[in-house]
Order: C-alpha cells, then structure tokens, then sequence
C-alpha cells in the first residue's frame, strides 16, 4: 500500500537525521527496489502487447491479483487459468527477475561482461546460479532463429595460446633423454625464468 502525502514528507524529512552507515543502507535499498520495479515494467509490458492466454490464445481476460514477485496476475475468460508475463518464457521460474535483468545486460552490453565469480559476488548470488542464467542466455539466443548474410562478408582470424597443460613431453624426455626427444616447445616456467617471448599462433 503506497505511503499517503504526509507520511511521505515525514519520511523525506526524517532522511536529515541518518547517519553515513544508515544512508548507505538506505541507498542500496532504494537500489534493489528500482531494480525490482525496472524488471516489473519489463515483464508487465510483454503481458500489454500481448494479451493472449498462453494456454488457450483467448484475449479476453481480467486482472487477478499479484504474483509473489508483484507482477501483475491475469484470469483467462475461457480456460479460468491465471497467467502473468513470465508465464510460458524462459524466465518465468526465475525468482529474482531483477537481479536476472542486470546480469542480461552484463552480458550483452558494450563493454566486456565480468566473469561469473565477481558478477555473483556483485549480486549477492551464488557463482552456479549466474552460471545457470548465462545458459539460459545462451539458449535463448541460439533459438532465436538463424541470420542470413548477404553480399560481402570480412572475417578476421582469432588468436588463442595453445595450452599445454597435462603434457608429459618434458616429464618423458627428462626421464629418457636419449629416447624422447626434445620438445619443440619450451616449458611454461622458461617464459618466466629466461625471459622468452610468448608467441601467439592458432591453437591446434
């Protein structure tokens, strides 16, 4: 129930009086609920576009309340199935659709998207729950349909360092020298030690 006029200037005026700790509380709250209310809008706008029942197709329906998550609920006139904008997407068993919406454009922003650990730890989630959303990303787009291409089309190659880690080629030829040849490659450790330069090349 939203606060009437005067409870909200009481409360406007009793922000004066906290103190650094509390306006940081208060700023992080003001945070989350901004998040939630930015991922509801997002959710109910989907559900005002489209107004068919993800069960049977019929249009006709009436407002039923809220879901949970406080996005609007709906009644379907023909089947009698409620049904919000989560319903019948992939993220309709997601519980924090909020916290879901900043790691969606973690990752699909214009600069590089943070790894799963200091993404999770910047939510406040566990590193497999971000894991399992960024599948979840990564499914979506591949169902999305295919792109066709047309006319000329530039590709540049991608260079990776090959790893060479488990490799028992130096363990073999220390252990027989006279019948394991040497290596190609130098080890890792001599990168550091002597000073070489770390070549780039194609992976095999």
């Amino acid at each position: 129930m939203p606060l009437l006029h005067h409870d909200f200037r009481r409360f406007l005026d009793a922000l004066d009086e906290l103190n650094p700790t509390q306006i940081e509380d208060t700023r992080m709250k003001i945070r989350d609920l901004c998040r939630k209310a930015e991922a509801i809008s997002e959710i109910e706008a989907r559900t005002n576009q489209e107004h068919k029942c993800p069960f049977c197709g019929d249009e006709r329906r009436q407002k039923w309340g809220r879901t949970r998550t406080k996005v609007q609920r709906y009644r379907c006139s023909g089947c009698q199935k409620t049904y919000s904008g989560r319903t019948g997407n992939a993220i309709g068993r997601i519980h924090r659709p909020d916290l879901f919406m900043v790691a969606l454009r973690d990752m699909l922003g214009t600069s590089a998207p943070q790894s799963v650990r200091k993404l999770a730890r910047h939510l406040g989630l566990n590193k497999y729950t971000v894991w399992r959303w960024r599948m979840l990303v990564f499914s979506i787009i591949e169902n999305g349909g295919t792109t066709s291409f047309s006319g000329i089309i530039e590709a540049d190659e991608t260079y990776q360092r090959e790893s060479r880690k488990g490799s028992r080629e130096w363990v073999r030829h220390f252990a027989s020298p006279r019948k394991v040849v040497k290596p190609p490659r130098p080890r890792w450790e001599d990168y550091t030690t002597q000073g070489l330069k770390m070549m780039r090349g194609l992976s095999k």
